[in-house]
């Protein structure tokens, strides 16, 4: 019993250990990774917006360091579109958005700084009397996309055929016991009680999909290295493809109750709806306002975890261009805060998926009011 216990605390010492070593490992591997891709002024000094932005923003390549002046990166396929024609090159022809390629670069400034344009020449002129360009490139957030696609399939996939060789009552390991409290919490905790027992089964292969892909993303985004560090969840453009899947499911999946509780609404006074409809149009309204909120939400507090943990890193940067020795003494400060802020961000990583699939569910629920009036 004793050598059980003792082989207990040891495990336990062990696990802390190892939590601690790679949490360390991961902050250290952030702030080199940070240093490495800094952007500096033409008068050689450090440029924390251009760090930060830069991060956060999409890309046409996937950074991975800088090699004194040299950056280093991974070309992404750029595919376009324009007048009628299609264009396939690598991005690594516009040599990180210095030069052009077949008429076409990285516009440096403007309304359009960052996105491929029509150009006049190796200065990247922008063309005045260009047509629509159609950009369906792969960019770093949608090669991330992939990346987190493919590895949720193939982590589902195993563990669902060990469910299938040993029934439901197989005992869990590996992956398979991380996971499945997850999924029954998603299940009980969310859209049971959220949707109700008649309705649930129909939403929840939804749900859980909804669930570990924001995790998921959310965890990768954390990653300092590659394939992490895209800044996926916190693009308005992926945010809103969330959000409008969630909108579109619940109105099409929507039953007579749900559109009663919208135009004539039980147990409101007749004069808020006639003979102006006010409580209808209140409710209207809220129709596409519940979407709208779900995709700021996830998207704003995503983007400000990124925007202050390189915030820190930067803080070190600046201060030693003022003074080598203030980047020194802040230096173990902002290591700490680094460290602090990484593990809120994780359990940050949790609660948005958490949030946005309890509010989705919450959606559905009154989508199919019966259950909750009966």
């Amino acid at each position: 019993m004793l050598l059980r216990c003792r082989e207990s605390l040891n495990s336990s010492y062990l696990k802390k250990a190892v939590v601690l070593v790679f949490s360390c490992w991961l902050m250290l591997s952030a702030l080199g990774a940070s240093a490495a891709s800094g952007k500096h002024d033409e008068d050689g000094k450090f440029n924390a917006g251009d760090v930060i932005i830069g991060h956060i923003l999409d890309s046409y390549d996937w950074h991975i360091m800088d090699i004194g002046s040299t950056p280093v990166s991974i070309p992404l396929p750029v595919i376009l579109m324009y007048e009628g024609r299609f264009y396939f090159f690598l991005s690594s022809r516009f040599h990180h958005g210095h030069s052009s390629y077949k008429g076409f670069g990285i516009a440096s400034d403007g309304p359009k700084k960052g996105r491929i344009t029509r150009v006049l020449d190796e200065h990247l002129t922008p063309d005045p009397n260009a047509s629509f360009l159609l950009d369906l490139s792969i960019t770093k957030n949608v090669f991330s996309v992939f990346i987190s696609a493919l590895l949720i399939c193939v982590i589902f996939i195993s563990v669902g055929r060990r469910y299938q060789r040993g029934g439901s009552h197989v005992v869990p390991k590996g992956l398979q016991s991380f996971l499945e409290p997850i999924i029954l919490f998603v299940r009980d905790e969310i859209a049971l009680s959220a949707i109700g027992e008649k309705h649930y089964q129909r939403f929840l292969p939804y749900l859980l999909t909804l669930f570990f892909f924001i995790f998921f993303n959310n965890l990768l985004g954390l990653v300092p290295f590659f394939p992490g560090g895209a800044n996926v969840t916190g693009n308005i453009s992926v945010t809103l493809v969330l959000a409008l899947f969630t909108f579109f499911t619940t109105q099409l999946f929507s039953n007579k109750g749900y559109w009663q509780h919208i135009f004539n609404t039980p147990g409101v006074p007749v004069w808020l709806k006639l003979p102006l409809p006010l409580m209808p149009i209140i409710e209207l309204v809220g129709v596409f306002i519940k979407p709208f909120v779900l995709m700021v939400r996830l998207f704003a507090n995503i983007t400000a975890g990124h925007m202050i943990i390189l915030g820190f890193v930067s803080l070190i940067f600046v201060l030693g261009n003022v003074a080598s020795v203030m980047g020194f003494v802040i230096s173990p400060l902002s290591l700490v805060f680094l460290v602090f802020m990484n593990f809120i961000e994780l359990l940050v990583a949790f609660l948005q998926a958490y949030v946005f699939t309890l509010f989705s569910a919450l959606f559905f629920g009154m989508a199919v009011p019966e259950e909750h009036h009966h």
